[in-house]
């Protein structure tokens, strides 16, 4: 496959009758991946830089999954005594009931099923995804750039694959190695062909009326490409 240009072939967990059950474990084996790449820590890193010595945060997660980011946000800032209200919010109605199972109830995390734009209004201090703006066309990233904008009081992220040659490359050998589900095999290699390179950004950036050098685009290790916007 050609890495020139982003493919939109569509990826077989958005599929609107992938079965409960299959969807949990393609979820679960995920959340390998996400440990494994390491695809917490900047999100992490941000929520750190972003809070300035703050006790106390509202954040968003749209696109949630199985709540894994989530759940390592709400343990990082246990383990520094802030105070979190953490909401995630997904458009698979599969993926709260999968995180609800994974997430200790005592952990601040809420979880709903909707569209993300359902929440305009509610006003959160930071707004973050992971691994969800490869799933969108550049009309909806266009959009979710710009409720991003609206919504965040002290910020915003977007983390996500970087279209990068050795990634695609290399994802199915660690996938086969590690034994995951076929479509956790099969669409990690296609998230990588659909995710965008830094070139890629400002133009859409641009587009949702992202003042000019508000948001910077930032590789992180290993093959992660991440915009990050603090006010």
């Amino acid at each position: 496959m050609s890495l020139a240009v982003r493919s939109s072939e569509p990826e077989q967990m958005d599929a609107d009758d992938l079965p409960p059950d299959v969807l949990a474990q393609v979820l679960a084996d995920l959340g390998q991946v996400n440990t494994l790449t390491m695809a917490r820590r900047p999100t992490i890193g941000f929520i750190k830089r972003a809070l300035r010595g703050k006790r106390s945060f509202r954040l968003l997660d749209v696109g949630f999954g199985e709540g894994d980011m989530l759940r390592a946000i709400a343990r990082w800032a246990d383990r520094h005594d802030i105070d979190a209200d953490l909401v995630g919010i997904d458009l698979n109605p599969n993926s709260a009931p999968a995180a609800a199972a994974a997430t200790a109830p005592d952990l601040p995390i809420t979880y709903r099923t909707g569209d993300y734009a359902d929440l305009t209004g509610r006003r959160f201090d930071l707004i973050v995804s992971s691994l969800v703006a490869h799933h969108m066309t550049d009309p909806q990233l266009i959009a979710f750039l710009r409720f991003m904008e609206a919504e965040a009081r002290v910020g915003w992220m977007v983390n996500d694959v970087h279209r990068h040659r050795l990634a695609h490359l290399g994802y199915p050998l660690l996938a086969r190695l590690m034994r995951w589900h076929r479509i956790v095999r099969e669409d990690g290699t296609l998230s990588i062909a659909r995710g965008l390179r830094p070139g890629e950004w400002p133009p859409l950036l641009a587009q949702a009326d992202i003042p000019a050098g508000a948001a910077h685009i930032v590789r992180r290790f290993p093959f992660r490409l991440c915009v990050e916007r603090l006010r």
